[in-house]
């Protein structure tokens, strides 16, 4: 019998995605040895399933939507995209999903990685079993990080597994464009699957359940976009609520709670998260598998001085870059707490993640684009601030009109009438996403309204906007 392999780290990571590799590459800045533990592909989840190759599907699209709506232009993209090419360009951009590149970082920065599967066992101590079954056991002097992320969330429709749907996965890195596409769900990664695969040349019905689109924005946001994808010839149903999906002969047969029945190629639940949890030994230090990990702002979890939880599956912001933010704050404290330095955990400090509670930035990059940070207007009032919101027509603004004939989209800044700070701030348009982290900056720095007044926008861009809105507020 093989004697089992026992080695002892700093710092054990569980998960290789962007968010793991950021606590590693923290904790090894700061000198702590590290072990990163990868069952998949190192890059996780962003890397070849999510942010990258979805942005690189969209990329395309959205630069033919832009040139179409510029004069000496558009005559030029009338046509169809070139299928074949948009999906090279997402290859690329996964790497063809091959892991070399993440790998050679990991090395550089002097982690080490185990390939396999990593369950706690106990306190400070993860079991990995390897691809040829074989097992070690790595110890943490200081902490365990879990950054093992979240996966798509199916519902509970019977016989939905012999359907074989899709999900966030297959909608991604997908081969080949399907002739008709439902799509079920309401959120970012369904209207951006719907945006690009109606582009790509898919019949899409995009079937959601609430009462509009991206439902955690601004109501306006959700409307503006689906508009934009009923002219492109989608099929939107709102109030609609799948009832059962069958699929005869290869084709997916979709019945709602209207009794339509609608016939596809394929079908993508887009219909929510779940944590990666439930195989990673839980239960072996009192907690349930399958559970989102409640932490502080440190990112350490409830009762556990060793545990730490980072990116989505502490269930704050399910966001890479907030992942990303939230690896760094985590990284550091690990290595303030194992140096016995002074922890500067008061909000805005270098251990405390504040900005998932008061200014988490997102860009949904459908066309129009859509983007928000802070608080939407009904957030802020229910939670007890003081607040007006502004909202300007980005039409009017001039390097709206040059960027594109016949712009539309509107922008909102909630106002907290009593500090005179912005609390939230909305953009929906073509090109706002690169105007997001203007409106970070103001939200998580706290600048007052009679400070933003001396950052004067240069014209005629789109950044504009900040003067139209400070006027409407002005003038309120």
């Amino acid at each position: 019998m093989t004697e089992t392999e026992t080695n002892t780290y700093d710092v054990v990571v569980l998960g290789a995605g962007p968010v793991g590799e950021n606590v590693a590459d923290r904790t090894r800045a700061a000198g702590l040895t590290t072990a990163v533990v990868e069952s998949e592909l190192v890059g996780g989840e962003c890397s070849y399933w999510a942010c990258m190759p979805s942005k690189a599907l969209l990329r395309p699209v959205i630069a033919r939507a832009d040139a179409r709506r510029v004069p000496g232009l558009r005559q030029s993209v009338q046509g169809p995209l070139d299928a074949s090419a948009v999906l090279a360009h997402r290859d690329y951009y996964t790497s063809n999903w091959k892991d070399d590149g993440q790998v050679g970082w990991l090395d550089s920065i002097g982690a080490d990685l185990y390939r396999g599967h990593g369950r706690l066992t106990g306190p400070r101590e993860v079991t990995v079993t390897g691809p040829d079954g074989g097992e070690r056991v790595l110890t943490a002097r200081h902490a365990v990080a879990v950054c093992t992320g979240s996966r798509a969330a199916l519902p509970g429709l019977p016989g939905l597994d012999t359907v074989k749907p899709w999900t966030s996965r297959e909608a991604t890195s997908s081969k080949s464009v399907p002739g008709r596409l439902i799509v079920v769900g309401g959120g970012v990664v369904a209207t951006e699957m719907a945006t690009v695969w109606q582009a790509l040349g898919s019949q899409v019905t995009l079937l959601v359940r609430g009462k509009g689109l991206l439902p955690r924005m601004e109501p306006f946001a959700g409307e503006l976009i689906a508009e934009a994808l009923t002219e492109a010839g989608a099929d939107v149903r709102t109030g609609t609520s799948v009832e059962s999906v069958t699929r005869e002969n290869g084709t997916v047969i979709a019945v709602t709670d209207k009794s339509d029945r609608i016939e596809a190629d394929e079908i993508l639940f887009a219909t929510g998260r779940a944590p990666r949890t439930d195989d990673i030994g839980l239960e072996s230090i009192g907690l349930d598998p399958g559970s989102w990990l409640p932490v502080d702002d440190s990112l350490r979890v409830t009762g556990h001085d060793w545990l730490y939880a980072v990116g989505d599956v502490n269930h704050r912001a399910l966001l890479t870059h907030q992942g990303k933010y939230q690896a760094r704050i985590a990284g550091a404290a690990i290595a303030a707490r194992a140096t016995g330095e002074t922890l500067l955990a008061e909000p805005w400090g270098a251990h405390a993640a504040t900005a998932d509670h008061a200014a988490v930035p997102q860009v949904v990059f459908t066309d129009p684009e859509a983007a928000a940070v802070g608080l939407s207007l009904a957030e802020a009032e229910q939670a007890g601030h003081r607040v007006k919101a502004v909202d300007v027509d980005l039409s009017t603004v001039s390097g709206a009109g040059l960027y594109a004939d016949g712009y539309q989209g509107r922008a909102r800044m909630v106002v907290d009438v009593e500090d005179e700070i912005l609390r939230g701030v909305t953009l929906v348009g073509p090109g706002v996403g690169e105007l997001i982290h203007s409106a970070t900056v103001a939200v998580a720095g706290r600048v007052p309204i009679s400070r933003l007044w001396h950052a004067v926008p240069s014209y005629p861009t789109i950044s504009e906007v900040w003067l139209r809105l400070l006027e409407a507020y002005r003038d309120a």
